[in-house]
C-alpha cells in the first residue's frame, strides 16, 4: 500500500509489494526494492538504493548530505543498502562524498534508534548497531559485529567480524575480529565466544583455544605487532580464524587496540 499522503518523486523506482506510510518523503534517483516498508516521516533522499525487505522507521533519514567540511553542496553521492535491514527511528545515514564511491550497508543488519552513519562507511552483514552509536567517515564494520549503545567509532577505523564493543566505547584504532572490547579508552576483554558459536556453529573448543592463544600473543606479549604475527604463524595452527586475524593485523593503517582491561 502506498499512501496518497506520501511524497514520491515521479522518477523514483518503487518495487512490488512496497508499503509507504503517510508523510513519508522519497526523492528522485531512488530505488526501493520489493517488500520494503517506509514508515511515516521517513526520508529517502537522492542517490539511495534500498534492497528488498528493508524497513525504514519514523524520522529516519537515508541519503542525507555528508556533514563534512570538504563536501561541496549539490555534489551527488550514493547510499546502497542491502536486503532485509531494519533501520529504526531517527537513524541518519549519509551518502558518499563523491558519486564515485558509496556508503554501503549489507544484508540483515539492525540499526537501532539514533544511530548515525557518516559518509563512505562500509557495513557488512548481520551486524547490530545499538542506540546512539556513531560511526565516523570511511569506517568499516565487519559481518556479525555488535556495537552496543553509545559507542563512538572514529575516522577510518575498522571493526573486525564477530567482534563486540560494549556500551560507551570510544574507538580510535582497529578492533580485532572475534574479540570483546569495553571501557573508555577501549580495552581487550576476551574472545567473543557467544557470537562466534551463534554465527559459526562449526567452531569447536580447540579452535577457540587457538584464537585465545593468538590474542594472548597480541595483547600480553612484550613485542611489536609484526613480531606477534610471526609468533602466531610459528606457534598456532592456521585455522581460518587465525588467518583472518593475522591478515587483519597486517593490513591495519591505524594500529590495533592491544590494551588489556584490568580485572576488578
Amino acid at each position: 500500500m502506498i499512501s496518497p499522503l506520501a511524497y514520491i518523486d515521479p522518477s523514483a523506482k518503487i518495487g512490488r509489494n512496497v508499503e509507504i506510510r503517510p508523510f513519508a518523503y522519497i526523492e528522485g534517483d531512488v530505488v526501493i526494492g520489493d517488500d520494503c516498508v517506509i514508515y511515516s516521516n521517513a526520508c529517502i533522499l537522492s542517490g539511495t538504493t534500498l534492497g528488498s525487505g528493508t524497513k525504514v522507521y519514523q524520522n529516519a533519514v537515508v541519503g542525507s548530505e555528508p556533514q563534512d567540511l570538504h563536501y561541496v553542496p549539490g555534489t551527488p553521492g550514493r547510499v546502497v543498502v542491502g536486503t532485509n535491514n531494519v533501520i529504526r527511528e531517527n537513524v541518519v545515514i549519509a551518502r558518499s562524498l563523491t558519486p564515485d564511491t558509496a556508503t554501503t550497508i549489507g544484508d540483515g543488519n539492525f540499526l537501532m534508534n539514533k544511530v548515525h552513519i557518516c559518509h563512505d562507511v562500509r557495513i557488512g552483514n548481520t551486524s547490530v548497531l545499538g542506540i546512539s552509536v556513531s560511526v565516523a567517515p570511511e569506517c568499516e564494520v565487519g559481518d556479525c559485529a555488535i556495537l552496543s549503545s553509545a559507542c563512538v567509532v572514529q575516522h577510518s577505523v575498522r571493526i573486525g567480524k564477530c567482534s563486540l564493543l560494549q556500551s560507551g566505547c570510544r574507538v580510535q584504532k582497529d578492533v580485532l575480529p572475534y574479540a570483546i572490547f569495553g571501557g573508555n579508552p577501549a580495552a581487550f576483554h576476551g574472545v567473543n565466544k557467544m557470537v562466534m558459536k551463534h554465527f559459526k556453529p562449526e567452531i569447536d573448543e580447540r579452535r577457540l583455544r587457538h584464537i585465545n592463544n593468538a590474542f594472548r600473543l597480541i595483547t600480553a606479549g612484550n613485542f611489536s605487532l609484526e613480531d606477534a604475527v610471526i609468533k602466531i604463524h610459528e606457534q598456532i595452527a592456521k585455522d581460518p580464524e587465525i588467518v583472518e586475524i593475522t591478515d587483519f593485523i597486517s593490513s591495519t593503517r591505524h594500529g590495533i587496540i592491544r590494551h588489556v582491561a584490568k580485572e576488578d
